[in-house]
């Protein structure tokens, strides 16, 4: 077995708009934790992972990454609103609904951008979302102030 073929798992099938909907739906669930375990194979061992609050390199810290939030979260519920792909592309936006200890269940409203090699593993993930604004909109009263706070600075 040669090094690309070390790589690159030999049952998977490749990510197409339709894979990455059915893949990431079942990520996230309305009962207990969430499970990755299904769509790890697909990212590359140098993946770069970036979001609002973080940038990681390597699947190693990017295993990391998802298991502290599995660790934190009751549950986690994803909705695909939307997906395109374009070349080695793939976009897509979503509403995802976390469940923690003692707060309840907040939406966030975002989207995300895959970047796929020659080989179609993930090797780049953007998240985009605002998560103090999300946040923020599920507790009485701060989110009139952020918003208030938002509009006076930057709007």
């Amino acid at each position: 077995m040669n090094e690309k073929e070390m790589h690159i798992p030999q049952k998977l099938v490749p990510l197409s708009v339709a894979r990455v909907r059915e893949l990431w739906s079942k990520t996230y669930n309305t009962e207990g934790k969430p499970d990755w375990s299904h769509i790890f194979p697909y990212y590359h061992e140098n993946i770069v992972f970036q979001d609002s609050i973080q940038k990681v390199e390597g699947k190693e810290a990017f295993l990391g990454v998802c298991n502290r939030l599995t660790t934190r979260c009751e549950s986690l519920n994803m909705e695909i609103i939307s997906i395109a792909r374009n070349g080695n592309v793939i976009i897509f936006d979503w509403i995802m609904t976390m469940s923690f200890k003692k707060y309840p269940s907040t939406p966030m409203y975002g989207a995300s951008k895959l970047i796929l090699n020659e080989d179609g593993m993930i090797v780049s993930q953007r998240d985009y979302y605002d998560m103090w604004g999300d946040i923020f909109n599920n507790i009485p009263h701060w989110n009139k102030i952020y918003r208030r706070f938002l509009k006076r600075k930057f709007g």
